[in-house]
């Protein structure tokens, strides 16, 4: 995924700094220990930049987390409707499930997203 470095998307899918995109965001990489899954450093070890811009910053992320949802529950009924042949029940507890499967991912990619509308990569970012 280093060809993506240095866009936004980089960033995104790989939960990294959105100004340096050399360290983690997050204390543990894996969003599926569900009890650290927000747990995110308060500034980017490398470049120092800060997470947090303002007091509940990321409650942004949750109209993010709405759309993003959205797009997965669309993708599940698409593929359980039309390529599997399920019926409207069955997609909807398909729909169901992939929610609650991927919450943590949906969670982190939401977060991921909208501090790159504020954040922006700067290649000479790092330590001095």
């Amino acid at each position: 995924m280093n060809f993506l470095k240095g866009s936004k998307l980089y960033s995104i899918l790989t939960g990294t700094c959105p100004v340096c995109h050399e360290e983690s965001m997050y204390k543990k990489r894996n969003p599926y220990k569900l009890n650290r899954v927000f747990d995110m450093y308060e500034h980017c070890s490398n470049c120092g930049t800060k997470y947090k811009i303002e007091p509940s910053f990321f409650f942004g992320a949750m109209y993010v987390s709405y759309a993003v949802g959205i797009a997965f529950a669309v993708a599940a009924f698409v593929i359980a409707y039309f390529f599997l042949g399920g019926g409207l029940m069955t997609s909807f507890w398909v729909i169901i499930g992939t929610l609650v499967v991927f919450m943590p991912l949906i969670i982190r990619l939401s977060r991921n997203i909208w501090i790159n509308f504020f954040l922006h990569y700067k290649p000479s970012a790092g330590k001095n």
